[in-house]
């Protein structure tokens, strides 16, 4: 009889590691959807925006809004996380899964509570619980990217996970590739009559989109394109120096080479800013490898080929130039200076013309700020406002999504600080400022030790074992950080890659058991 049992009890284990096994695929599929598919989403939505203040602006007035980019990006996210979230609690309940023990669940949770403390006690929680229209980066969105980034990190993937991941993201490059080029060279493909039929497929009878609507990519902004697209270049220039494959390394530096380009198209330095930063590393991963002279054959045809293209865009728009090198170099050689045609005054026989003007009662005008931005594109004015604002509300903050309702806009110290007091400010331009302003102290405490731990952990494996994998991974989600001091978060962005960070993790931790089982 007890030989009976122990098949049984044999054939009930093996069950259940085939049906986690088979779970685990279906889980890592949704994943790849979120990671690929979500981000090219662009479908005009309708949304009834109630206001939480009364005031004729129309930035802040509620009523009914328009979206493009954001409303079904969310949605899919949602329903998939949702899905997700089922088929792993029905692997960790009835079919013996487990839950990784890792000091980063202590932090995950904590930053979920925080989350859910900063909406309860918001000021405007109907905003914070959903965001706002056009971004959806409130509290749902950011359980949604917890919940996916705690999955990932806690089921196991094929040999070429790798693989798998970078040829999601082909669609992704190719089809913004295609998208901000038209528009670089002045043919916006939202004036198609077929592309604007796709994008209002969903939209009710009688509505429009609004005249001033252009397409720059897939993502809502210049500024989240350059981001974005910084992730995919060196992703995928750390690809094409990993792959063994010469013609999946030359497909993966091509992939990168279009990345790039989409970052010079997008006029925006944060993208830019980021390769820069994160070439040390590129190159200090090279030097690890054991395809070094691959790795610096790689690199070198891939900045030989920048130049035609930078010199390409360059000449059709000088801005490329201001947003990338000349960060550094301040003199544009493609931006030809026109020197304008001198006014000169003439009598119209009454007198003079002047700029003076005369009153019967002197009076004195009050002293203006100089018309100026601050450090990044006035971003350290805004930071420096919303930081003001923390102050106030330090533990449990404002709910996120909020900044718009409760940043002090028509200050006059705006106009030395972002040019123009008249000047509307929806977001932090910072997704670390955002945190702190949106979840207090706590909350954003609780992130940033969950942000050093997803860091560290696959680093020093990653060194260690010179695992691949993990250096690429982590060289995309280390992008993502840096470019997060410029950028706010989004569902086209963020999803993708707190998913990714999963997998980064959930790879980090079979690397250690992998090596921890050939010690023993």
């Amino acid at each position: 009889m007890s030989k009976f049992y122990e098949k049984v009890a044999y054939r009930d284990a093996e069950e259940d590691i085939q049906s986690q096994k088979s779970v685990d695929k279906w889980i890592f599929g949704l994943l790849l959807i979120v990671i690929g598919f979500v981000p090219l989403i662009v479908m005009a939505s309708v949304v009834e925006v109630q206001s939480p203040l009364i005031t004729n602006v129309s930035a802040l007035t509620g009523g009914t809004k328009g979206d493009l980019f954001t409303h079904y990006k969310a949605l899919a996210v949602l329903v998939i996380t949702i899905i997700a979230v089922i088929m792993f609690m029905t692997k960790i309940l009835f079919m013996n899964g487990e839950i990784r023990k890792t000091k980063m669940n202590y932090a995950i949770g904590a930053f979920a509570v925080a989350i859910v403390l900063s909406t309860i006690f918001s000021p405007n929680i109907s905003i914070a619980l959903q965001g706002q229209y056009n971004r959806a980066d409130g509290a749902i969105s950011w359980l949604c990217y917890l919940a996916l980034f705690f999955i990932a990190m806690n089921i196991d993937y094929p040999k070429k996970v790798l693989n798998y991941i970078l040829y999601a993201l082909y669609p992704f490059i190719v089809i913004n590739l295609f998208i901000i080029t038209m528009n670089f060279y002045g043919n916006d493909l939202l004036q198609k009559v077929v592309v604007k039929k796709v994008v209002m497929l969903f939209l009710p009878a009688g509505a429009n989109i609004g005249e001033g609507s252009i397409l720059v990519g897939t993502l809502n902004q210049w500024n989240y394109m350059s981001g974005m697209f910084a992730i995919m270049t060196v992703m995928f220039l750390a690809g094409a120096i990993f792959e063994e494959n010469i013609t999946r390394s030359i497909v993966h530096m091509m992939v990168g080479l279009a990345s790039i380009s989409i970052v010079l198209m997008s006029l925006s330095s944060s993208g830019f800013l980021t390769i820069v930063l994160l070439f040390p590393v590129l190159l200090f991963y090279i030097f690890r490898t054991k395809t070094k002279k691959q790795g610096i054959l790689v690199i070198s045809i891939f900045l030989i080929l920048v130049v035609p293209i930078f010199h390409t865009l360059a000449t059709q728009t000088p801005k490329v130039w201001y947003e990338s090198i000349g960060l550094v170099f301040k003199h544009n050689p493609y931006d030809v200076y026109v020197e304008p045609k001198s006014t000169s005054y003439k009598f119209d026989g009454e007198g003079l013309f002047t700029t003076k003007a005369f009153a019967a009662i002197k009076f004195e005008l009050p002293v203006l700020p100089e018309r100026s931005s601050a450090a990044g594109s006035g971003r350290v004015y805004i930071w420096d406002k919303t930081l003001s604002l923390v102050k106030e509300r330090p533990i449990f903050g404002y709910g996120l999504d909020t900044l718009i309702y409760n940043f002090p806009h028509y200050n006059l110290d705006a106009r030395a600080g972002m040019q123009d007091e008249n000047i509307i400010t929806d977001k932090s331009h910072n997704t670390y400022v955002g945190w702190l302003y949106g979840t207090g102290i706590i909350g954003f405490l609780s992130v940033m030790i969950l942000l050093v731990l997803s860091l560290f952990k696959p680093l020093t494996v990653a060194v260690k074992n010179n695992n691949a994998i993990l250096w690429i991974l982590g060289i995309a989600w280390g992008a993502y950080l840096i470019q997060s001091v410029f950028n706010d978060s989004l569902p086209g962005t963020s999803a993708p890659m707190w998913v990714i960070a999963g997998i980064l993790l959930a790879m980090t931790f079979k690397d250690k058991e992998q090596v921890n089982g050939r010690d023993n």
